[in-house]
């Protein structure tokens, strides 16, 4: 069972929750109805972000943190930034794993070499390298670099490490640049949701089945959209330390900020265990606490459960989908094949045989979230003397980290697995972003990863190759493969799960990894491959703009993942303008040429040459409806519009890719993330809310004079004007509340110009 509170709640010493509306109860209890205002400061998060705040000003928050991470998707453009930026050396301990961009480069030495550069750069400014396939980014923190009160922002949006005590951020890299040149993040103060636990979950169900309830009952409904999920009540000391791990690390695809946990005895084991003692703190909410709303859990109702195609909010317990399955099949067959090209079809009915059963291809678990020493351990109880099946289904494991890794071989977890026909992989993100066993046309694969958005598991639509991903829990997937691929509930098997006490060997990571904080070697060189380029110049913003929509998109959510594709661009992340070239190449493969015409154009104009017949007859509409234009000095520039962008990755190529080809603003009713919204902000690209999508249509000009100045001056409404067929019809739109610096950085025209023009003041 899981409930929303309709109302903000108390929390009475950890345990007993009062709705802020049943005055009597509060007042019996406490002798009167506390200030909601004094005892919001009685959570955890209010505690850890008092602490990192560096101003006095609560509501308004400009925090520095404990340490960030990064993986080889991102680091190369976040260092790239920071440099331009002014950065000498990095002023907190930053972490670059290499666990995304590790695929082999066939031919070529394209992804090793960012590897390179970011190693020259640990020596050069004082980093933590972690070398390719030794660790994923999230298992590194959690056991070297977590700490109950830190904070860690990441460039990865599953940067979520609150079952340690430790709130974290995923952020897109703009953020991070912030803090290389000793800026700080800036965020009015979120509000908090308990998440309040209680119960023990049943033989069977594991983190995935709790994270995947949650995420179904919350995220529609944006419950803790941009909010801190705060993890109390009586049920969180019935839950392993990795099983917290592998809920909390889900917890992005709530859309929520960060989380933290309370602490106890388990998680100072944790740290003792990893050799670092010293990071432990109780963490608990005070006697009265206030949190805005309340997410109720009985750990003991969960039933394993699944996530659907497209979304790890399609969530349905394995139960109900067998037990209506070719309904629950069509539905979401239907509901997926909306969402992709034309030109490739999902096809979900085949999977259900006519003995009634469904049956799915593959099995996956892998990194952060399902390649956990537990989850793996609980896989070998699963499969230990059975096998996984005949050549049709396969499946695959991925651990977490290293010093994992060879736990599982000191206590024969990893032979269980390798006789029962399971694949053992490296330490790699790739299954999560459709990089890592890659399924066949038309298969359909269970994984116990972060995310099952469309082409995750590496399908191209636009060349008619589609595949399907659910997400489960690594016991339910064990459980199909037991079953030669018939899905499965875990709790349909009477399985003993015995956990082998896990030993940590910090040596595997001494001999390995370069530890270069604090000791920057500023004569060192940076390794600069063939393919790792500087970001090119972008142009300030103009008094008024002239911006064309070259997309317009009206599904419900565009996810970053459309809006530039993971997996197979990895190896162009290092390089702006071939990266570029993708961008929602899935979604709208005429995008890139539309966008490049008005580039074009742009350059003409910048040059003083004539930009043509069509923008000459906007301009001339334009006049003739009263609005002055001065086309020498207004910036052409392109746009898109889509009703919610932004669901999904940290990575700020979503918005740099739009801006290398020329983008100067978005548009759209809601962005979906606060991540991708930054990402637009710090790449310069104006974020413009407007109340309908037929205000415009693809093909479309849309003028918005004196923008500028209503940006710098603290507006956040202004007019604009939509060209369509000579016609000019009037429509407002928004920027939403910006801080003053953001104002400053789309002045500029983004975050390098930004720091360059402070540089010369």
């Amino acid at each position: 069972m899981i409930q929303l509170s309709e109302h903000g709640v108390y929390l009475l010493h950890g345990e007993t929750v009062i709705d802020e509306t049943d005055h009597q109860q509060l007042t019996g209890r406490l002798g009167s109805v506390p200030s909601k205002d004094e005892v919001k400061k009685g959570t955890m998060a209010y505690s850890i972000l008092k602490t990192h705040n560096t101003v006095d000003d609560m509501e308004q928050l400009s925090m520095k943190f404990d340490s960030m991470t990064s993986h080889d998707i991102t680091y190369v453009g976040i260092i790239q930034t920071a440099r331009a930026s002014g950065m000498k050396e990095f002023p907190l301990p930053y972490v670059l794993t290499n666990c995304h961009n590790s695929l082999c480069a066939v031919g070529g030495t394209i992804n090793e070499d960012d590897h390179m550069f970011a190693l020259s750069a640990a020596k050069k400014y004082g980093g933590i390298y972690v070398p390719t396939n030794l660790a994923v980014i999230h298992s590194y923190n959690r056991e070297m670099m977590s700490g109950c009160g830190r904070m860690i922002l990441g460039s990865d949006s599953h940067t979520r490490y609150g079952a340690l005590g430790t709130m974290a951020v995923g952020e897109g890299g703009g953020e991070l640049a912030k803090q290389l040149v000793g800026r700080t993040y800036d965020i009015a103060y979120p509000e908090v949701v308990a998440i309040y636990l209680t119960g023990e979950p049943k033989n069977g169900v594991g983190p995935q089945d709790v994270a995947l309830s949650i995420i179904g009952k919350v995220y529609e409904c944006g419950y803790v959209k941009n909010k801190v999920m705060e993890f109390v009540g009586p049920g969180v000391k019935n839950l392993p330390v990795e099983f917290r791990n592998g809920i909390d690390v889900m917890t992005t695809e709530t859309t929520c900020w960060s989380s933290i946990w309370t602490t106890d005895e388990k998680v100072k084991d944790y740290f003792t265990l990893h050799g670092r003692p010293d990071a432990y703190a109780e963490l608990a909410p005070a006697d009265v606490a206030y949190y805005d709303g309340c997410v109720y859990v009985d750990l003991s109702t969960v039933e394993p459960t699944i996530a659907m195609p497209m979304h790890p909010s399609y969530t349905y317990t394995i139960k109900e989908l067998q037990e209506n399955a070719a309904d629950i099949l069509h539905l979401v067959e239907e509901r997926a094949n909306s969402q992709i090209a034309k030109t490739a079809h999902l096809d979900l009915m085949s999977k259900l045989h006519t003995d009634g059963h469904i049956y799915v291809d593959q099995g996956i678990v892998a990194g952060c979230s399902g390649g956990t020493y537990d989850n793996v351990c609980a896989v070998a109880n699963i499969l230990e003397g059975q096998s996984c099946g005949n050549g049709t289904f396969k499946m695959s494991v991925y651990p977490g980290s290293m010093p994992a890794y060879l736990e599982l071989v000191k206590n024969g977890s990893i032979a269980k697995l390798v006789e029962s026909g399971v694949i053992i992989r490296e330490c790699f993100c790739g299954p999560c972003f459709g990089a890592g066993d890659t399924p066949a046309n038309g298969e359909f694969s269970i994984r116990h990863t972060t995310r099952n958005f469309p082409n995750r598991e590496g399908s191209k639509p636009g060349e008619g190759q589609m595949a399907g991903v659910a997400l489960m829990d690594a016991r339910s997937i064990a459980a199909t493969a037991r079953n030669g691929g018939r899905l499965t509930a875990a709790t349909e098997l009477d399985v003993d799960y015995s956990i082998p006490a896990y030993h940590f060997d910090g040596g595997v990571y001494a001999k390995r990894v370069y530890n270069g904080w604090g000791k920057p070697e500023p004569e060192a060189e940076l390794k600069f491959g063939p393919n790792i380029k500087d970001w090119p110049k972008m142009p300030t913003l103009s008094n008024d703009i002239l911006l064309k929509v070259v997309s317009h998109i009206t599904d419900p959510v565009t996810t970053t993942d459309e809006l530039i594709p993971s997996g197979e661009t990895s190896s162009y992340r290092s390089n702006p303008l071939r990266l570029a070239e993708f961008t929602l190449s899935r979604k709208d493969p005429e995008y890139v040429g539309r966008a490049k015409a008005i580039l074009a154009l742009e350059k003409k104009r910048e040059a003083g040459e004539v930009t043509g017949d069509e923008v000459a007859s906007v301009y001339e509409a334009l006049k003739t409806s009263g609005l002055n234009v001065d086309p020498a000095n207004t910036v052409i520039a392109s746009t898109i519009y889509a009703n919610k962008p932004g669901d999904g990755s940290a990575r700020e190529q979503a918005a740099s890719c739009q801006r290398v080809l020329g983008a100067g603003a978005n548009l759209a009713l809601e962005y979906a993330t606060k991540r991708y919204r930054s990402n637009c902000i710090n790449w310069g690209m104006l974020p413009f809310l407007v109340k309908s999508a037929d205000v415009v249509e693809n093909g479309d000009w849309v003028f918005v004079p004196g923008i500028r100045k209503v940006l710098l001056e603290g507006g956040e409404e202004a007019t604009a004007y939509a060209v369509h067929d000579g016609t000019v019809t009037s429509f407002p739109v928004s920027l939403g509340h910006l801080t003053a610096p953001e104002r400053q950085i789309l002045a500029d025209g983004c975050l390098i110009n930004y720091y360059q023009h402070s540089a010369r003041k």
